[in-house]
């Protein structure tokens, strides 16, 4: 990777953000499927279905990169992406059944099932992320930025999980960020962007701008609703 490249750097930060602002539900699975096991093999299960997880999900996400380049394609990524920020804001968090593991073997099972079922939202984002990379190190950059992912998934997500309980302005300002990035998106797609370059100049910016803001307001009026429907 060019040091000297501004955008390959602020893309590799996007990615490693991305991913790690949607790990904390795998932050729960790994803990809650890995309980039961002695402390060094607790570690062991903890790295390898991480690690395994990441593997495969960097697979899918050049994937997706990939896919970005067709027409209409990043504008139906950028309206999940939306409803990703939107679900970050909204979500009413409920009890998740894991089952506590007894051996190594399963534990690490357990975790990769898992991590792999609920990466799709990773995926996506962490996708947005690095379509704004330049495309010589597109796909060196979602290496690194997700393989960098794995020591602070393990060691950063429950920390953010208590921050975010702590500090709602962090959720708020992450799910702003998808927002942010799925505007950009939308405007990128090959079937738009001429247009958008020739008549909104500031599209980019603009939509961008657009997208954190109904991702904040959407998604905070469906958290209080969903509190009013819980109390009531």
């Amino acid at each position: 990777m060019d040091p000297s490249s501004g955008a390959a750097w602020s893309a590799l930060g996007l990615i490693v953000v991305a991913n790690l602002l949607l790990s904390g539900d795998n932050a729960v699975v790994i803990a809650m499927a890995a309980r039961s096991l002695p402390p060094p093999q607790r570690r062991l299960a903890t790295w390898w279905g991480s690690a395994a997880a990441i593997v495969l999900r960097i697979a899918l996400t050049i994937v997706a990169v990939q896919a970005l380049q067709l027409p209409y394609l990043k504008i139906a990524g950028a309206l999940a992406l939306l409803w990703v920020g939107v679900r970050l804001l909204a979500e009413v968090e409920g009890e998740e059944e894991v089952k506590a593991e007894v051996t190594l073997f399963a534990a690490i099972r357990t975790i990769f099932v898992a991590d792999l079922v609920m990466s799709v939202d990773n995926v996506i984002a962490v996708a947005g992320a690095a379509d704004g990379a330049p495309e010589d190190y597109r796909v060196l950059l979602l290496i690194v930025g997700l393989a960098t992912s794995i020591p602070l998934i393990v060691a950063g997500s429950t920390l953010l999980m208590k921050l975010m309980d702590r500090l709602p302005l962090i959720t708020t300002l992450g799910a702003a960020l998808l927002g942010s990035l799925a505007g950009q998106m939308f405007v990128t797609d090959p079937a738009v962007a001429g247009w958008f370059a020739v008549h909104v100049p500031v599209a980019g910016f603009a939509f961008g701008a657009g997208g954190a803001v109904v991702v904040v307001v959407v998604g905070k009026w469906l958290h209080l609703r969903a509190r009013r429907m819980k109390a009531g």
